[in-house]
């Protein structure tokens, strides 16, 4: 597999890499990810090829299980100033549960993550209210949230100042609009955009790979193929439990320390949910992937086959 390699002086160098790479032990899909920092020697001076020799320490990375094989890991990004998911309320209709497992994500890695809901030109009073009430889940436990239209303007260049001077890995699934949205905040830019399946309402992916691309006024953004699942077969259940933030909190109260907050007696999650203190939504999502990723057994999630 060849990478684009940029140098400091600009240029832009085809790469290869050869032998297996991995990540904490786990199977990686791709070595090399976007905002990769690499040494390489020229292999080909006059074809003006090279080859990796090092991958540069990572700060921090964005991975995600293989969708083709769920016992690797598929490098999204690395060394990102943060993450921003867009989303949609209506073409294509909301799915709130994929955006917990988006920031089941990158949680993990202390990546500051936005919520985007694109398209608000199509949202009538009713999608408002459903908008105003994300958003207010999600900004009391410490994530921005924004409301843009990419076609009317609404909300750009609030979230042009967001991006400006940062490395932005921008994901989501197909059909939110991250090419249109990503053309409206960089001048010039002419990513391929698609419609909505007329068939399925659902999304078309548009983008096959994960590309950078910088940004006018500083930064850079970091365009990611459209995602359609996120599993979690290298997680643990306390890996869920530890990255829903307000939920680890809260558990230092509970009797034991060991708690799952499903079944046991005097859990302080399980009180504060039943009190509002922690939102019900968020809560039944965590639910659904402690169980899903509990359901996955030892073998599974540890073998090296």
């Amino acid at each position: 597999m060849w990478y684009d390699v940029a140098t400091e002086a600009g240029e832009v160098i085809p790469c290869r890499i050869v032998g297996k790479f991995r990540l904490n032990g786990q199977k990686l899909t791709n070595p090399v990810a976007v905002g990769d920092q690499v040494a390489f020697e020229l292999e080909d001076e006059e074809e003006v090829t090279g080859m990796i020799k090092t991958i540069l320490p990572r700060k921090n990375y964005v991975v995600r299980q293989s969708p083709r094989k769920k016992h690797y890991l598929h490098l999204l990004a690395s060394n990102v100033d943060q993450a921003i998911l867009i989303m949609t309320i209506k073409n294509p209709n909301l799915k709130q549960g994929f955006i917990d497992r988006f920031l089941l994500m990158t949680e993990p890695y202390n990546i500051p993550t936005a919520i985007v809901f694109n398209k608000a030109d199509l949202l009538n009073e009713e999608d408002l209210l459903i908008y105003e009430y994300l958003k207010d889940i999600y900004e009391a436990i410490g994530y921005e949230v924004f409301k843009v239209s990419s076609t009317e303007g609404t909300g750009i260049e609030k979230l042009k100042k967001y991006l400006a001077n940062k490395v932005s890995l921008i994901g989501g699934q197909s059909g939110v609009g991250k090419s249109t949205l990503i053309n409206a905040v960089i001048p010039g830019m002419d990513l391929r955009t698609d419609d909505i399946s007329d068939y399925s309402g659902k999304g078309q992916h548009t983008t096959t790979f994960a590309e950078m691309f910088p940004i006018p006024d500083g930064g850079n953004i970091i365009d990611t193929p459209g995602i359609k699942t996120l599993a979690f077969s290298h997680l643990e259940p306390m890996d869920v439990a530890h990255n829903f933030r307000e939920i680890f909190v809260v558990s230092e109260d509970c009797k034991y320390g060991d708690c799952s907050h499903r079944t046991e007696p005097k859990c302080a999650v399980k009180t504060a949910v039943e009190e509002g203190a922690i939102s019900d939504l968020r809560y039944g999502n965590y639910l659904q992937l402690m169980e899903e990723v509990e359901d996955q057994n030892y073998w599974e999630r540890h073998t090296d086959m």
